[in-house]
């Protein structure tokens, strides 16, 4: 009977020897977004664990916090930049005031398409991008759709030039961006997009500008009366990982993450082109008043912020800047 019970008490603790051993060879992979649970990059987010941990059998372990549950963008950056987070999926402007040269991807009125978006930042342009990235310790893992960028705001409803004077709107900290609506007459203000909705409720600002599913996700359309399709700037998530904690995955450890992100964000262009339509009516169902821009004013408000890209090449090589107009050209 002993000999049984000490036969079984050492079955049982090699079990459990197994299960800790399994359990510490498990790599885990903290990823956070500051996207609501319903957006595409969210979703995508999703799409990425699933296949992370299916391709390496629970090797990989992905543990996903989107809605901004680490913090806003900017914090989110920052535990990537730390390494007390694997990597972030947000908007491009959040490194641009490290790589001021994601900033001659979001001069106004660049793109007319998506299409052409993606053709410049899926060649040449995106891959010296992703090297001054991995400069600053970053791993780029790829590339979204954010969206074509649309102005709102409680004042009046965008006929004009003039109807941008004095506009208190909030932007990405994108000096492009700001740069952009004081050529227009604004008043530009930078802040987190998780301070956004209480400023604009309080009447803090008059505005804010993104794209229809940031606008609608967000509710912003709640304390927002007037929507335009402005169109501005095309915007790109990219999903960005530690260098170290990237470099440090064995060779098929990182073959799997990065199929599994190209896969997700595959899914994720797809998803936001097709749902962009759908985020427009869902804003005027809601009872906000759309005003089209006009192609006269859209051509007044290329023309008022073409000096935008002068005063850039301050910041950034003209030879990029040029690369990404001709690149632009040529996927036109």
């Amino acid at each position: 009977m002993f000999k049984l019970k000490s036969v079984a008490l050492a079955g049982l603790a090699f079990s459990a020897l197994l299960a800790s051993s399994s359990a510490l060879s498990t790599e885990r992979l903290r990823v956070a977004g500051n996207f609501p649970v319903d957006h595409s990059v969210s979703r995508a987010m999703e799409v990425f664990k699933e296949k992370v941990e299916a391709d390496s059998q629970g090797e990989i372990r992905v543990d996903l916090f989107p809605a901004m549950q680490l913090g806003g963008a900017t914090e989110n950056v920052d535990q990537v930049r730390s390494g007390s987070i694997f990597a972030v999926f947000t908007s491009i402007a959040y490194f641009s005031r490290s790589i001021p040269e994601y900033e001659a991807v979001s001069l106004p009125f660049l793109f007319d398409s998506r299409e052409q978006a993606f053709a410049v930042m899926d060649g040449p342009v995106g891959e010296q991008l992703d090297a001054r990235m991995g400069e600053l310790g970053f791993a780029n893992l790829g590339y979204g759709e954010l969206g074509f960028r649309h102005v709102t705001n409680n004042l009046r409803p965008i006929d004009s030039i003039e109807d941008f004077e004095g506009m208190r709107i909030r932007l990405q900290p994108n000096e492009v961006h700001l740069q952009t609506f004081r050529a227009l007459g604004a008043n530009p203000i930078s802040m987190d997009v998780s301070e956004l909705y209480s400023a604009l409720q309080q009447g803090v600002l008059d505005g804010q500008e993104n794209p229809y599913n940031i606008i609608a996700s967000r509710r912003f359309n709640e304390v927002q009366t007037y929507l335009s399709d402005s169109g501005h700037f095309y915007d790109f998530i990219n999903a960005v990982a530690n260098k170290r904690q990237y470099d440090a995955l064995s060779d098929e450890h990182r073959a799997i993450v990065d199929e599994a992100m190209t896969v997700a964000m595959t899914w994720q262009r797809q998803a936001a082109a097709e749902e962009e339509a759908q985020w427009r009516e869902k804003l005027i169902e809601s009872g906000q008043v759309f005003t089209p821009i006009s192609t006269e004013l859209r051509a007044q408000l290329r023309e008022a912020t073409k000096s935008v890209a002068d005063s850039l090449a301050e910041r950034v090589e003209p030879e990029f800047i040029e690369l990404v107009f001709q690149e632009a050209h040529a996927a036109m």
